[in-house]
């Protein structure tokens, strides 16, 4: 699957044009889009820090501009911006001195296939920095949110370190009887625990520290006062001001308690069969998968589906199936261990978990218990009734990824089991070879292609300047076995590597040509635009093959615009301007698009007779700051004094448009004025 790369920011220092060209051209080759400024001057530099880059390419030499001042105008200005320094050869001395001096790295220049693996790891050093920044800024903002809480709270809260508190909020000050925390401050927590159960409390500490005891405590407290009381106390490991301790609720213990418990108890469990219910089952299942994750703590969960649910509760009746359930939760209470948790999950389901055990270790029992069931006869109002079960078992271990999803690995197995009275233990082995039976990327691809199992999308194109005339771009889908489209992100790289894309480009060509046909037969003035990739800019058959396809339609070629890549159009540039003006010959038109993207766009542009350019969407993502609006205004400026209508894409909403349409902008497209679609739908007369 294709992973989509983020657009790179990249300064250049270096004073020849074509070694910044070849530079850029390394990273687009490496499949990274760029956004490029080459540095001339201090001033410049200093300019440029104004906006955000991700990294700075010096060359070993630049007449106005050296790369030491370089670097040290970027550390004046604290800026995280990391430097690669290119020297003439491998130097030790002189790599030594640009380390000193601030690069993150030194090579010699045309190392470069090194260059781009030392630019990819700062790339992704500098993405993990701003990403831990932000973390930084999130975590500071939830702990002033915890500590409101913490202040805020009913329950009586201490943070203890070696016995000895540390924090400890109003309610906790108010159950003792304290005024202010300084009174409590370096106090052993031990003094507030009665004589009586000091013993007891010291060695319930001490055990919770070394991880061997239980994390809560009945004890008798004492107030400043001396007024003893009875509490409970709840351990668990915490931080506070960034270092470990151990957190304490406490509860003081009322008449009512005894009460309060039962009321717990009774809202966990299934009222029917006097197991835990569905909803404390899955909290005690989360607990499972966090210490299997945590500490490497096996369990097995099984799904005990009973068979013929239906017709038994038909033949029972609900007071009879009421009977039935609770007879058989007794049965399971018997054939399970102490240690195992047992629930009613559904009203034709119950769930068991077994701690410490593999499916594999389970499943004699869980067989057992299946003959158990079968030969055990249930009496329910003077009937007896026979009973099967279909199992289903999945374990539970560091990779499980969550409770819901063992339910449904388990749950899977035991629906699998048509004829019931079966145990079924989830293979992950299984499960794999299942997937890859679906078929791999490529398989998908081709069996698509072969049963025009594709699908297309329409996404209209708007003008702003009073074009009626019908645009749309053409997207294309595919539908994975499930029935799920795959964004071309997902496919494309594989349909590539596969030596399938001239293939695919040709079906979707063959494909947009039928339905435009028909749907202009209706007498609508529509007409497409159709991405090409870089293999069928580089194909010579395909001109000759379209005028066919056209003739065959029929169509005029004017209805249909094949547009391609500017990074494409640059490495292929005598082929994209054959192609372009092949089209013009035979009354088609052509499209740049992503424009934007290299070190001097204009200079491709100027080679390439095309008829639209689209911008890339990176420039539409800056919209919402000041720098970006003034980049984009500049761009679109150059385009349109060279003639060129401009597409700007992904408008998401309507704050932008009154600065498109300042800017001149020729056309809008995006998820604002309609999803892509199965239909040429869209109303163009409401945007006359």
């Amino acid at each position: 699957m294709a992973i989509e790369k983020k657009t790179v920011r990249l300064l250049i220092l270096e004073d020849s044009q074509n070694e910044a060209e070849r530079l850029v051209s390394l990273f687009r080759n490496a499949g990274r889009a760029t956004r490029v400024h080459r540095l001339t001057s201090s001033e410049d530099l200093t300019e440029s820090l104004q906006q955000t880059w991700d990294l700075l390419i010096a060359a070993p030499h630049s007449e106005n501009l050296s790369p030491a001042e370089a670097i040290a105008i970027i550390r004046r200005q604290a800026r995280d911006l990391p430097i690669l320094q290119l020297l003439p050869d491998n130097d030790s001395d002189a790599i030594t001195e640009a380390l000193a001096l601030g690069a993150r790295d030194a090579l010699p220049q045309g190392e470069d296939e090194r260059l781009i693996l030392v630019a990819n790891r700062e790339l992704a050093n500098l993405e993990e920095r701003r990403a831990r920044r932000s973390a930084e800024i999130a975590l500071r903002e939830a702990e002033k949110r915890c500590q409101l809480l913490l202040d805020s709270s009913v329950d009586a809260i201490a943070y203890v370190h070696d016995g000895m508190h540390i924090y400890a909020n109003r309610a906790y000050l108010e159950l003792f009887g304290y005024e202010e925390a300084d009174e409590l401050e370096g106090l052993p927590m031990i003094d507030l625990v009665d004589g009586r159960d000091q013993a007891a409390f010291r060695d319930f500490l001490k055990n919770y520290g070394s991880g061997r005891g239980e994390s809560v405590l009945q004890c008798h407290g004492v107030t400043a006062a001396g007024r003893p009381f009875r509490m409970r106390i709840d351990l668990s490991p915490a931080s506070y001001d960034g270092e470990p301790c151990i957190q304490a609720v406490l509860r003081a213990e009322s008449m009512q308690s005894e009460l309060e418990e039962k009321l717990r108890e009774v809202s966990s469990q299934d009222l029917v069969t006097g197991l835990f219910n569905r909803n404390h089952f899955l909290e005690l299942l989360d607990a499972a998968c966090a210490g299997a994750a945590n500490a490497g703590q096996p369990s097995c969960l099984a799904y005990l589906r009973l068979d013929h649910y239906a017709q038994l509760h038909a033949d029972l009746g609900l007071a009879g199936i009421d009977q039935l359930l609770a007879d058989l939760a007794t049965l399971l209470r018997g054939a399970f261990p102490a240690d195992a948790l047992l629930a009613r999950f559904a009203d034709d389901a119950f769930a068991v978990l077994q701690p410490g055990l593999t499916p594999e270790q389970a499943q004699g029992g869980l067989a057992a218990l299946l003959k158990k069931v079968e030969t055990h006869l249930f009496e329910v109002a003077d009937r007896t009734v026979q009973l099967t079960l279909s199992i289903g078992a999945a374990g539970l271990n560091e990779t499980t990824p969550k409770a819901q999803e063992a339910i449904e690995r388990a749950h899977r197995c035991a629906d699998a089991l048509a004829d019931g009275n079966a145990l079924k233990l989830y293979d992950p082995l299984e499960a794999l070879a299942a997937e890859a039976s679906r078929g791999s990327v490529v398989a998908m691809l081709r069996h698509a292609l072969e049963t025009d199992s594709f699908r297309l999308l329409f996404q209209p194109i708007i003008s702003l300047q009073g074009d009626s005339t019908e645009h749309y771009e053409v997207l294309l889908r595919l539908i994975d076995p499930q029935g799920k489209e795959l964004l071309p992100a997902d496919f494309l790289a594989a349909a590539s590597e596969a030596g399938l894309a001239e293939t695919l480009d040709r079906w979707v060509i063959l494909n947009a040509i039928r339905q435009l046909a028909a749907h202009r037969a209706h007498g609508r003035d529509t007409r497409l635009f159709v991405h090409l990739s870089a293999a069928s800019l580089q194909d010579p058959t395909l001109l000759p093959w379209l005028a066919t396809a056209l003739h065959a339609a029929p169509l005029h070629a004017a209805a249909l615009i094949l547009q391609f890549n500017e990074a494409d159009a640059t490495v292929y540039l005598k082929q994209a301007r054959a192609l372009a003006e092949g089209l013009a010959e035979l009354h088609g038109k052509s499209a740049l698009i992503h424009f934007g993207c290299t070190l001097n766009p204009f200079n491709t542009l100027k080679h390439l007779p095309v008829d639209y350019v689209k911008v890339d969407d990176s420039f539409t993502r800056s919209l919402a700051e000041e720098e970006g609006r003034e980049n984009l205004k500049s761009l679109l400026a150059n385009l349109h004094a060279q003639g060129k209508p401009s597409i700007v894409p992904g408008i998401e909403n309507s704050s932008v448009l009154a600065t498109l349409w300042q800017a001149g902008v020729s056309y809008i497209q995006g998820y604002y004025l309609q999803a892509p679609g199965p239909a040429m739908d869209y109303e163009f007369s409401s945007e006359a």
